[in-house]
């Protein structure tokens, strides 16, 4: 065999290697870049997820909170605790939690929050309020 030759000489390069019998340095490279777009995916993702659940927080605070309004309108003429009292129970069978409730005259003002997890161990808390009475012409 002749010094220039490989003893590999007339087959193709082994899976990995050069031509000339060197190992390819740039193998691998498009998995790695891959994985970091799929990770950059996961973590846009995740955040727009986390935007998302914020929203609907708050329009579930926000329809709590026109519910109870109503509910506690309904109720103004017994008193402000049992309006604030219905405007509470109404508020929490649409997942929400009372927070402030007062008589203005006829109108009730109620304020709401709702409590979401955007993120897992991360809780947030959306805030609504809203005003209810008689009509007025």
């Amino acid at each position: 065999m002749r010094r220039d030759q490989s003893p590999r000489a007339g087959h193709p390069p082994a899976s990995g290697e050069h031509v000339d019998g060197q190992p390819d340095r740039q193998r691998g490279g498009a998995t790695v870049l891959l994985l970091a777009m799929g990770l950059v995916f996961v973590v846009f993702g995740t955040f727009g997820a986390a935007i998302v659940a914020a929203g609907m927080a708050s329009q579930r605070a926000a329809v709590a909170a026109d519910l109870g309004a109503l509910a506690g309108a309904a109720r103004v003429l017994d008193g402000d605790a049992a309006a604030c009292a219905s405007a509470s129970d109404l508020a929490g069978r649409n997942d929400g939690r009372l927070v402030g409730c007062r008589l203005d005259g006829m109108d009730v003002l109620v304020t709401v929050e709702v409590a979401f997890t955007p993120l897992p161990g991360l809780t947030r808390v959306a805030a609504a309020s809203a005003r209810a009475g008689p009509v007025r012409g």
